[in-house]
Parts: C-alpha cells; structure tokens; sequence
C-alpha cells in the first residue's frame, strides 16, 4: 500500500494544535456543574463495558456532525444549550478530530485530552450501565 498524504496521527496532532484540550484533573473537578456537558463518543459497546462519565451525552461519532447542526434533520436540542461542550473517546484522538470539525463548522468545544483511559487512571468517577 502506498503512503498517505496524511497519516492519522498527523491529523490528531494538527487538530490538537488548534483546539482546546481539557486536563483529566480538571474535567473531574467540573462534574456535576449544570453549565457542563461532557459528550462521549465511545462506541456503544466501549460505553457498556468500562462505564462512563456521570450525566454525560453519548453521541456516536458519525452523528455528531449532524446532531450538533441545527438545520439536520438528526439536530439534537442538547447542543444548542448555552453551556460549555467536553467532547472525549478512549485516548482523546477521535475527540480531537471532532472537536477540530466541530471548530470549523462553527459550534464552540473542546475535548479531553488524554481521552477515558486516564480518567479511569485518576480515579474519575464512572457511571455503569444497568444490566440488562
């Protein structure tokens, strides 16, 4: 195969360099403020099998272009509260790719910058699913 023109990790880099990263310590301390929505892009099954953010939105990642725009048929009213978006994965790598999409379509965010995993290494408090 021949080499891109742009690796994926040259795209998590660039986007980092122009967008807001949230430290895992200080995402921790704004849980539970009312001006704060954390969104969790995980897949469904990352969700149910690690847990996750009290309170958080979960959003898959290929929707969330369409759920943030408020003339999509998929507009979700959550993002257009006036409150401040933390957008977050596993390791802060598809955040930092949607939070710099997001950028650009004009919806103000940021992400978590080390993504779930060094939430679960802080001791972040996670919510767990209900069994089914």
């Amino acid at each position: 195969m021949k080499k891109l023109k742009l690796s994926s990790a040259e795209m998590v880099e660039r986007a980092k360099q122009r967008i807001e990263e949230v430290e895992t310590v200080d995402a921790i301390a704004l849980v539970g403020d009312p001006n704060v929505v954390f969104v969790d892009l995980r897949d469904i099954r990352e969700r149910q099998k690690l847990g996750f953010i009290p309170g958080s939105v979960h959003c898959p990642r290929g929707m969330i272009e369409f759920w943030v725009d408020p003339e999509s048929p998929y507009f979700k009213e959550v993002f257009a509260e006036d409150k401040r978006f933390i957008f977050h994965c596993a390791a802060g790598w598809r955040s930092a790719l949607t939070v710099a999409t997001l950028q650009d379509m004009g919806f103000d965010a940021a992400h978590l910058k080390d993504g779930f995993a060094d939430w679960l290494k802080a001791d972040g408090p996670v919510e767990k699913p209900d069994a089914p």
